[in-house]
């Protein structure tokens, strides 16, 4: 038991073993010769073997796997497989010391790769720092008022600066440069007097505001650099941000006016107490131009701070990485975590903590450079498109291979190590390259690219060879023919035809694709391949096949049919789409004996109704319109000879409809109620008979028809109704007008009441002095 439980242990891991290692597959698409059959997958091979292809069979048959081609019978010398190949162009051994001259860190320094498109090729590339390189390190300090302390404790550190280097190399230089922010509101006050002197008005020593400005070129004099830095003073700024970008960018691009020597480790060692300004904060005020990455220094001075915004953090990265220069941020305690996560993302820099005096920063520049020094990243740059690059690090501490970088830690000057670089070009591409290099050290590696995606086939000379029946060339194996000729062996003239016009007589329906692709042209004609099975394609284009029908119970045509063209060709006695069915009726059969009521037809013993009828048996139509209002005229016309078909009666209606004229129904369907054209209601019922539009009808004898109008009454109502309203009419203008007079009326009785009259003589008026009486007067 124990055994054969040890041969099973044994066998498993050998299997899983088997399923790991990558197939050689080789998938083939479209191939019409040998350079396509290259380019179609990295394991694919040619066979140039004249006779390997029957006629009529296609040459795609040539490309294949190694080991598919030997086992068809493709001998070894005839299969065309371009190798990878590499070229070490240019390998300067690597320095020991350094000399003065300039030193090799770095192995090989040009390398030539031809690969095959899919497939890798591995080379390995040697490293070791120089002991003694030399080392340029550039101080850029924050000269802002709360920096006042910081200052003071710098400018006596020049000694011991220089100590600190001269461990680590005899041939060290030493900058100063210093910055505090734009001179523009919000960041500065620009108050004429503020400018001139923005710290506080007891402090007398303080220079203008400035963005930043270069102090001191490079340079190896103790004396020198302790001179420039004690003549620096405090100055002064309104928010809390400083420019630390835009001086650190100016510091990386003005190389010749900082002074970098070409073969040296470039430091920057950015002092500050306070955050940063980026891309974006120029909006502030008003500073739309976005960085432009390049040197504007005159006079030591800094002339686009306030017509540029400042760089972003991504531009910053890539200027530093292209010029070979790593920043060592020395800040104070509250800000510590922004500069952690800024030196994340810029390759090849450190961060250490100030205290609030400064006094550390020369310990903590030698545990930054330490760690930087010791932590080796090799990385590319400008890699071509469709080109992947992984980098296995061979070190003590070696990190984990990455298709980006390799990296190793932990590496002590003077230690050699290697990286083992892969590459693969995922397509075919001339005459490319990318370099290879390891950050923050100028020595390279040249990558110069280019794929093997042609065919050397050693093909004969002769223009005409008896293999393409002397109308030809062979060219890897298949036939070239001339002009005029076309075919597998050139064997079919073309005529006053062309070649297009001949292909496309083998395209259906004016398609791409000649034969379905299932087959050669041959003179305009298809000749059709075999199947997987061994049978073969058939029709005008091939587009044929007897192996692609439906199936039943797992079997073509439920094994009692053929396939043909897609369809299934039945044998007596067998139905249905896969002849799954036996030819019967009997669950179509109705009660009156017909098939499906005539209204469908009976497939697999199963009725398929005619639209809207139900099954199972095609007895009713849910989604038909009601007969009721569809055979109204039909009922109308044979039963009272009224309405449309009135005259076309028998035409229209009686093959449809077989109608009896009763007093009483003896069908038991709804009753149908309808008004006809005369307005009268008509009463019937409707029996569907066999087949879809058959009815019998029994229509009620007597119509219920509605009495005439009374025209006398008609016209005496509307008579007695205008007069009607015509008095009403004048008795409301008559109530309107009493109404009027009765406010009026009512209105002067007020304003009577309201006069105030006395009764009393006119001065004015004078009596009659004369009187007359008439004699004839009576007084009657």
């Amino acid at each position: 038991f124990f055994v054969l439980m040890l041969l099973t242990l044994i066998l498993i891991i050998k299997t899983g073993h088997g399923l790991c290692q990558q197939a050689e597959v080789c998938l083939k698409s479209v191939i019409n010769s040998c350079e396509d059959c290259i380019r179609s997958g990295p394991y694919c091979m040619w066979c140039k073997d004249l006779n390997f292809t029957k006629s009529g069979e296609q040459e795609t048959v040539r490309c294949d796997t190694k080991a598919k081609l030997i086992e068809r019978g493709c001998k070894t010398e005839d299969i065309i497989f371009p190798e990878d190949s590499k070229q070490i162009d240019k390998e300067d051994p690597l320095s020991e010391s350094f000399n003065q001259e300039k030193p090799v860190q770095l192995s090989p320094q040009k390398i030539s790769l031809k690969l095959r498109p899919g497939l890798s090729t591995t080379f390995s590339v040697s490293f070791k720092r120089v002991q003694g390189y030399p080392v340029d390190l550039y101080y850029l300090m924050d000269l802002s008022y709360s920096m006042k302390d910081d200052l003071e404790n710098v400018k006596g550190l020049g000694k011991d600066l220089f100590e600190a280097l001269k461990n680590i190399t005899d041939y060290a230089q030493i900058g100063f440069g210093a910055f505090v922010d734009k001179t523009v509101l919000p960041y500065t006050n620009t108050n004429k007097e503020k400018l001139q002197k923005p710290c506080d008005e007891n402090d007398q020593q303080c220079q203008a505001a400035f963005g930043y400005r270069h102090v001191l070129n490079m340079t190896s004099s103790e004396t020198q650099f302790k001179e420039k830095v004690t003549e620096q003073f405090i100055s002064g700024n309104l928010d809390s941000p400083e420019g630390s970008l835009d001086a650190m960018m100016q510091a990386a691009v003005c190389g010749d006016k900082i002074g970098w020597r070409n073969s040296s480790t470039r430091l920057i060692v950015l002092t500050t107490d306070a955050g940063f300004h980026m891309a974006g904060d120029g909006k502030l005020a008003g500073i739309l131009e976005p960085s432009d990455e390049q040197c504007h220094m005159e006079n030591r001075r800094y002339t686009k701070s306030i017509d540029m915004d400042y760089p972003s953090v991504g531009q910053l990265a890539m200027q530093l990485e292209k010029n070979n220069i790593q920043p060592i941020f020395a800040v104070t305690e509250n800000v510590a975590n922004v500069y952690k996560e800024l030196s994340e993302m810029i390759p090849k820099s450190e961060v250490g903590v100030l205290s609030s005096d400064s006094k550390n920063v020369v310990e903590l520049i030698k545990t930054a450079y330490n760690s930087l020094s010791s932590k080796v990243t090799l990385t590319h740059d400008n890699l071509p498109d469709n080109v992947r690059v992984i980098y296995t690090p061979k070190c003590k501490d070696a990190g984990q291979p990455g298709n980006s970088e390799g990296v190793c830690n932990n590496v002590k000057p003077g230690e050699k190590i290697s990286f083992d670089v892969t590459v693969t070009a995922e397509s075919c591409m001339n005459d490319k390259s990318f370099t290879i290099r390891p950050l923050g050290i100028k020595d390279t590696l040249t990558v110069s690219l280019s794929t093997n995606c042609d065919c050397e086939c050693k093909d004969p000379e002769d223009s005409i060879h008896s293999h393409c029946k002397g109308k030809g060339r062979v060219k890897c194996g298949i036939c070239s023919c001339s002009e005029g000729y076309v075919g597998q062996f050139c064997e079919c003239s073309i005529g006053d035809k062309d070649k297009r016009s001949l292909r496309a007589s083998c395209q259906r329906n004016n398609g791409t694709m000649e034969c379905e692709g299932r087959g050669d042209c041959v003179c305009g004609r298809c000749q059709c391949h075999t199947t997987e099975s061994g049978s073969s394609y058939h029709g005008d284009y091939c587009e044929c096949d007897n192996e692609h029908c439906e199936k039943f119970q797992n079997k073509l045509c439920g094994g009692t049919g053929k396939c043909n063209c897609g369809r299934c060709e039945c044998n007596a006695g067998y139905e249905g789409s896969a002849c799954q069915c036996k030819v019967s009726e009997e669950a179509c059969r109705t009660l009156n004996d017909t098939v499906c009521f005539g209204r469908g037809t009976c497939k697999c013993n199963r009725c398929e109704c005619k639209e809207g009828y139900q099954r199972p048996q095609c007895q009713l139509c849910l989604g038909c319109p009601d007969p009721c209002q569809t055979k109204l005229n039909c009922i109308e016309c044979l039963g009272f000879d009224s309405g449309p078909f009135k005259k076309n009666c028998s035409v229209a209606c009686r093959k449809s409809i077989y109608h009896e004229m009763v007093d009483q129904f003896t069908i038991p369907d709804k009753q149908c109620l309808q008004k006809d054209t005369e307005g009268c209601w008509i009463k019937f019922k409707l029996d569907q008979l066999v087949r879809e539009d058959n009815y019998k009808a029994e229509i009620l004898k007597q119509r219920d028809c509605p009495e005439p109008p009374s025209v006398v009454a008609i016209i005496g109502g509307s008579i007695a109704s205008v007069a009607l309203i015509g008095i009403l009419l004048l008795m409301l203008i008559k109530l309107l007008l009493y109404m009027k007079d009765l406010k009026e009326f009512r209105k002067f009785e007020n304003e009577k009441k309201k006069s105030k009259w006395a009764e009393a003589d006119n001065p004015l008026f004078q009596n009659a002095t004369t009187t007359v009486t008439n004699p004839t007067f009576t007084g009657e």
